[in-house]
């Protein structure tokens, strides 16, 4: 089994994120790059890290779901700009994923070196495996006749991840690999840790509540 890995990037310094995807490609692995409209169209250096670079409207789950359209492989995973693999990611996936287990995610780890942020770390990845909700800093991973099942990722502007989590759950518990990936913890840092938890929180309720993504987008902006 194979793996396509689908990249949503919207103005992000994506070079060395492809660059440590390389050992996967050269394995029989494909990435597939998706641009949103960034201000500067994909270059020469970044078509050449990848197999395909397509570009469609933005929106992240509009992204990875016309990513999927060109995906060759029987494993989608998708990963966001900021956030890097394991080294043995692909036999993780593909020896993890079985009847039992049709898709998954990976545990989280930020890149800040902030003790709180060691914290944000636990508790996120605590409550993935208790409500088995995944989000897309923790690389999700769906085989791909269950993906086109669901039919992808919902059309909206936030909590696709979240969303697309609770339709899968109807049909098996995630995979949850434990070896994490290392996602970019600027937000926190930017935003400030406790406030960006704060944040987090009052979106997932108002969410759990039934406030429009739309809504929630506008607020999150």
């Amino acid at each position: 089994m194979k793996i396509s890995i689908i990249v949503p990037t919207l103005n992000e310094q994506i070079v060395k994120n492809l660059s440590a995807l390389q050992t996967l490609r050269k394995a029989g692995h494909e990435v597939i790059v998706v641009d949103g409209g960034s201000d500067d169209a994909p270059g020469q250096i970044i078509n050449s890290l990848a197999d395909k670079v397509l570009q469609t409207e933005r929106g992240r789950a509009k992204q990875m779901n016309f990513g999927a359209k060109f995906a060759q492989h029987d494993i989608l995973l998708f990963l966001h700009a900021d956030t890097y693999l394991p080294i043995n990611a692909d036999s993780l996936i593909i020896q993890g994923l079985t009847e039992n287990y049709k898709w998954g995610r990976f545990n989280v780890r930020l890149s800040g070196t902030a003790k709180l942020l060691r914290v944000v770390e636990i508790m996120m990845n605590w409550r993935s495996c208790l409500t088995g909700i995944a989000t897309g800093d923790q690389a999700i991973f769906i085989q791909r006749d269950l993906y086109e099942q669901v039919q992808g990722f919902p059309d909206i502007p936030l909590m696709e991840d979240i969303a697309l989590s609770k339709q899968l759950k109807q049909f098996s518990s995630p995979l949850c690999i434990k070896k994490p990936v290392i996602t970019s913890s600027r937000r926190w840092e930017q935003n400030g840790i406790i406030k960006t938890i704060f944040l987090m929180w009052k979106l997932r309720l108002a969410y759990a509540l039934g406030v429009s993504p739309d809504k929630l987008k506008d607020y999150y902006n």
